[in-house]
């Protein structure tokens, strides 16, 4: 018998996470072939942007795995939208993931947020999740880089 639990346990989540992956880069030849657990091959990949001031003007937070690149966050403060700002913190990003070998680049957002930015920086949607959160639609995009 079973006794399920439902508690905020970090030690467990911690080996969970690792035990998950194990069985994955097992039951995957590209994985398996691959060198490091994934944990070592996820490296964090941050690109900043600050203003004259030394304040934070935007940023971009994500990570490269295998050979990708996903965005977590990109943000420019509301006084550089517009500028240009965003697109090269993400031209950067993709530039530094191409040097560790990246081919491809994979994010999400919002349909308040941002998908006709991406777009018209050459990434393509591959898929939706309508009401993520209730009344808004998400979206996956891609990008092949060069």
């Amino acid at each position: 018998m079973f006794r399920i639990e439902a508690e905020v346990d970090k030690a467990r989540r911690d080996l969970l996470r690792s035990r998950l992956r194990d069985t994955n880069t097992a039951a995957s030849p590209v994985l398996a072939a691959l060198r490091g657990t994934p944990g070592e091959r996820e490296v964090p990949l941050h690109v900043w942007a600050l203003d004259p001031a030394g304040g934070l003007a935007g940023g971009l937070v994500g990570h490269t795995w295998t050979a990708w690149l996903h965005v977590t966050y990109l943000w420019t403060d509301p006084r550089h939208r517009g500028t240009g700002l965003g697109t090269r913190l993400l031209a950067e990003a993709e530039h530094l993931a191409t040097t560790r070998g990246c081919t491809a680049s994979r994010l999400e957002t919002w349909d308040f947020q941002a998908p006709a930015f991406y777009r018209k920086r050459g990434y393509e949607v591959v898929g939706t999740i309508p009401d993520y959160p209730p009344g808004v639609t998400e979206y996956i995009l891609t990008k092949r880089l060069a």
